[in-house]
């Protein structure tokens, strides 16, 4: 009889009995690299289902969006470049609307997963494909979009516990997965407004996000462009466990069955910001979702999909609630824009 195959669980459990409880920052990532190389998460028969997803006049809306900033910035020649593409559909919209405006840049999409690859290459057709954003062409400005990108990445999370702030780490506990405070005290890193907070309290940082962001702005500030950030989020520093789980489109517990269900976290936009800013980008927002569509022209758009196809009126007259909804995605999901200091201003985020 054959031997049953290592799981991602059993590899961090092996590597939690070598070298003892790891940081939820490891535990976060080593989960996620399994989940998204494995599988296609999205959609009605995955685990959740993104903005693209739910109407094509996100990814045109964007699409547009860039195209106004080409235009104002004098045609230059550019590349368009997403981060973590899911399926290719934002993509997809988001060119077709450029075409209107006879913008056709070259694509380059940063993505590892092979399932998802062969999805963007169908949608996307000649799309070069990037492990990270330091592969990415430096040779012209990028137009550079991420959508529910940053929120995958690992966070580290800090714990008050009775003896100080300490790192919340990852134990095996036969048969289960448990958080625990461990390491060295940290109470000299925490900002003075949040040193003071309660035991128990948790504090979130995502240095992988930060060091992006950074190389983000760096390349906007030497090469020209400008990039488009939707996730959901806060303007921190703030405190708060945001660590969730999801699986088949309903909350899960993040510590169960590491690499079978999708880990994410809030996204810090102050932090960010910061970190473009510290390299020579400019920032803008962040502001809600809902209230940047709405600017965008999301009903005008909506409208003219109705009457093209009546008997659609109430599905997409639903989608743009869900998509602009204070209750949906309008209000937690938010939008940040970053570009060159070249560059005009980007649409939709004039005070």
């Amino acid at each position: 009889m054959g031997s049953s195959p290592v799981t991602c669980a059993d590899a961090i459990a092996a590597a939690i009995a070598i070298q003892g409880p790891i940081p939820i920052a490891h535990f976060m990532a080593a989960a996620n690299r399994h989940y998204y190389a494995t599988r296609d998460p999205l959609g009605a028969a995955g685990d959740f289902t993104t903005a693209p997803e739910i109407s094509q006049m996100f990814g045109e809306l964007i699409g547009l969006w860039l195209a106004d900033l080409w235009l104002r910035a004098g045609k230059p020649d550019v590349y368009y470049v997403e981060l973590g593409p899911g399926r290719g559909t934002l993509a997809a919209d988001a060119l077709r609307a450029m075409r209107s405006a006879e913008l056709f840049p070259p694509v380059h999409l940063v993505e590892t997963s092979p399932s998802l690859r062969e999805q963007q290459q169908q949608r996307c057709p000649g799309a070069t494909f990037h492990d990270d954003v330091d592969g990415l062409p430096g040779d012209r400005p990028l137009l550079i979009v991420a959508n529910e990108f940053f929120d995958a990445l690992p966070v580290r999370q800090l714990v008050r516990a009775a003896s100080g702030w300490r790192e919340r780490h990852v134990t095996w506990a036969n048969p289960l997965f448990v958080p625990v405070a461990s390491g060295p005290p940290l109470d000299d890193i925490l900002p003075d407004a949040l040193r003071e907070a309660p035991p128990g309290s948790i504090i979130e940082t995502s240095p992988a996000s930060a060091a992006i962001a950074r190389r983000i702005g760096h390349r906007l500030a030497t090469q020209g462009g400008a990039a488009l950030i939707v996730d959901y989020g806060y303007e921190g520093p703030a405190i708060g466990d945001t660590l969730q789980a999801v699986r088949a489109h309903e909350y899960a517990n993040p510590f169960e069955e590491p690499g079978e269900r999708d880990l994410t976290a809030h996204v810090d936009f102050a932090t960010l910001a910061e970190a473009a800013r510290a390299e020579g980008a400019l920032s803008f927002g962040p502001i809600g979702q809902g209230e940047w569509l709405e600017r965008m022209g999301i009903w005008s758009r909506a409208e003219r999909l109705m009457a093209g196809a009546p008997e659609r009126r109430e599905e997409i007259a639903g989608a743009v609630e869900r998509l602009t909804g204070t209750e949906q995605m309008g209000t937690l999901f938010k939008t940040l824009a970053l570009a060159a200091p070249s560059w005009p201003q980007p649409a939709g985020f004039e005070a």
